[in-house]
């Protein structure tokens, strides 16, 4: 599902306009980048929750030459799934 494809299931579930779904979408993304960028934590109980976690400068080796390279140190996201998340992924086939 691309961007384009969720305004539009927003949109209908909601029984809003895909307008209204698009600004209500780009908010939240937006929120989540401010808050992410300040080193702030989102939980949304049952769906997960974002972080920021710092990963250490390091050394590493290019695949093609096999020389030393240096790595830099750089914050990353993670994104731990909830329980009802998991639960809907992980749903068994009867």
């Amino acid at each position: 599902m691309n961007k384009t494809e969720l305004i539009d299931a927003i949109a209908k579930d909601a029984e809003i306009s895909k307008v209204a779904a698009k600004k209500a979408l780009e908010s939240f993304l937006s929120n989540v980048e401010t808050t992410l960028g300040k080193g702030g934590k989102i939980s949304l109980v049952g769906f997960g929750s974002w972080s920021v976690s710092e990963r250490a400068a390091r050394e590493g080796r290019n695949p093609q030459t096999g020389k030393t390279i240096k790595i830099a140190a750089k914050n990353v996201v993670k994104f731990k799934a909830g329980s009802e998340l998991e639960n809907a992924v992980n749903k068994k086939k009867k």
